[in-house]
């Protein structure tokens, strides 16, 4: 792996168009912008199939999440194949495997508890694919161009996900759910197309063992699972990546928590129809502005002294719906606590040079599925909260709690240095 923070380039500033030079990162980046589209469209869709079938909410907001919750299980049960395999073939046969579930879905009148079923064992393997995409990725750039390949990609995320909401309606509306769920399977196989044509196929010394194996056989004696295993527990009982991928967690769980109940606030305060989706965008809205301005204008070292207050701004504006704010103020505090989460730029490179050579794909993929699944359990969280005191007063306990993370990291975090 290149060195990512070598002292003369430790507080070098890169652009994107140095990042999007690099065609491997490239390639990366604009499938996983499509695939970031389809799976919009495939999730929102999906939850109006089961609801068109059922006529439950309950079941629908399941058919929403059931994609989410099981990752963390995948990236411990699996996750040191992403260290194991040839990242071409992970990466491809990923994308191949989302586009046969969403084909599945489309062509096969399944009941709804089978349909979940096989929504649910997919996700168990998306940590192994997004970990080797991460992996090449941080291998691909050096020091700060891989900080700005993060922003990129959390950019890219942002825009293809409000796409990806956009075109799931207009695609509901013409071809009904199971043609837009199709919709999903021509992207999914377009990335999965491009990714097996273009991406070299790498050999083993390219990219790597498993953590903890002592080399490329590593693993053979326990099997996947115990090698995941294994690695997992060697990750997280490192104190400095434990505390990391703890701050890369919490902060965005209690926000998406928050955002789950925007539509039952909206709700409680009789907003006019339609104004709930322009305030559940001033989140995304938010990330991408914060995103491109910490990522392009500051220094390095500006974005890692900047942790902190950053995790305070997403969280301090929440706390405001505790007077239960009318639709303009609560747009406003959406939009800043969006801004906020360009806080996570300045942990990138600190990650990064935490992490043993050895286990890079399975802690991408861990921090990926953790994140993911407390994203999933937060709106359960705040919802049951909500049921007692009111969806202001859980959105606002929501920043507080983000509020005593970032004093959390406070206590740990170092100075960056200045020079």
């Amino acid at each position: 792996m290149t060195p990512t923070a070598e002292p003369a380039q430790g507080n070098h500033r890169a652009t994107y168009r140095e990042v999007l030079a690099e065609p491997r990162f490239r390639l990366l980046f604009s499938t996983r912008a499509v695939a970031i589209t389809a799976d919009a469209l495939r999730i929102t869709t999906f939850s109006v199939l089961v609801f068109s079938s059922t006529g439950s909410a309950l079941l629908s907001a399941v058919a929403f999440g059931i994609g989410f919750i099981p990752q963390l299980f995948g990236s411990l049960l699996l996750g040191s194949l992403a260290d194991r395999l040839p990242p071409r073939a992970l990466i491809t046969g990923g994308y191949a495997l989302t586009c046969a579930t969403a084909l599945l879905l489309a062509l096969v009148r399944m009941p709804v508890a089978a349909s979940l079923g096989v929504v649910a064992l997919v996700s168990l393997a998306t940590p192994v694919f997004h970990g080797a995409s991460s992996r090449l990725v941080a291998q691909s750039l050096e020091g700060d161009a891989y900080v700005l390949g993060r922003s990129l990609n959390n950019i890219a995320g942002a825009g293809a996900q409000l796409f990806g909401l956009a075109l799931g309606g207009a695609a509901v509306a013409a071809l009904g759910p199971r043609g837009a769920l199709a919709v999903s399977a021509v992207l999914y196989f377009g990335c999965a197309l491009a990714v097996r044509i273009r991406l070299p196929r790498l050999l083993p010394g390219e990219f790597g063992g498993t953590l903890g194996s002592g080399g490329d056989d590593g693993g053979a004696d326990g099997g996947a699972v115990r090698a995941s295993f294994h690695g997992a527990g060697l990750l997280l009982r490192g104190r400095t990546v434990r505390r990391l991928m703890l701050a890369q967690w919490l902060p965005v769980a209690l926000v998406a928590g928050a955002e789950g109940l925007i539509v039952a606030y909206a709700g409680e305060h009789r907003f006019a129809p339609g104004w709930y989706a322009v305030l559940m965008g001033c989140l995304p809205v938010g990330m991408l502005v914060g995103d491109l301005l910490v990522g392009r204008l500051l220094r390095p070292r500006a974005r890692e002294r900047l942790v902190v207050p950053l995790v305070a701004l997403a969280g301090l504006p929440l706390i405001g719906f505790a007077a239960e704010p009318g639709v303009g103020v609560s747009s406003c505090l959406l939009l800043l606590s969006g801004l906020g989460y360009a806080y996570g730029l300045g942990l990138q490179r600190p990650f990064l040079d935490a992490l043993p050579q050895d286990g890079q794909g399975q802690a991408f993929g861990l921090l990926g599925s953790g994140s993911m699944t407390l994203q999933g359990i937060g709106p359960v969280c705040l919802g049951a909260v909500a049921a007692g005191m009111g969806t202001g007063g859980a959105i606002a306990l929501a920043g507080g709690a983000v509020m005593l993370t970032a004093g959390w990291i406070l206590t740990w975090q170092p100075p960056a240095s200045t020079t």
